[in-house]
């Protein structure tokens, strides 16, 4: 087989290795002179845990015989917009909301979501699957001695 090269490697473009499904219960409270203004909705978010291979270099590959040694970007959050905003419901609707309300508690929604679901459990287990998928992947390519070096 030919050797594994940075091209066929950035061809891989976004490699997912974990998947974490969340939901958040936003609220926001308006104090009027006539009365408080309430607005509540759920979010609903897949964080997609992964490399973005696309960024590897000449640098990333390393082939001696039947040894390869790679070393690839750091696993992070593949996509900024992991809200499903087809999904997101209002339970509580009282007074009128603009757009742009709406749009900063789907914001605080979104920070909600990463202060829970980018943590450092979640992090080294997406680590951990894509070294393991990695080797495996290289080792199919007919490399019996596989080193993946992930991040810094």
């Amino acid at each position: 087989s030919a050797p594994v090269g940075v091209e066929q490697i950035r061809a891989i473009g976004e490699w997912e290795f974990l998947t974490v499904s969340d939901e958040e219960i936003v609220d926001t409270v308006r104090h009027g002179f006539f009365g408080d203004d309430e607005l509540s909705r759920i979010y609903y978010g897949t964080l997609r845990f992964g490399i973005d291979m696309s960024k590897a270099d000449e640098q990333s590959v390393s082939v001696k015989g039947d040894s390869l040694s790679v070393r690839l970007p750091a696993v992070g959050l593949l996509d900024d917009h992991f809200i499903d905003e087809a999904r997101t419901r209002s339970f509580i609707e009282e007074g009128k909301w603009s757009e742009a309300d709406k749009a900063a508690l789907t914001r605080k929604a979104a920070r909600q979501m990463r202060r829970r679901c980018l943590t450092p459990a979640n992090l080294k287990a997406a680590k951990e699957n894509a070294q393991r998928q990695t080797e495996a992947f290289f080792k199919a390519w007919g490399y019996k001695h596989v080193k993946v070096t992930i991040g810094n």
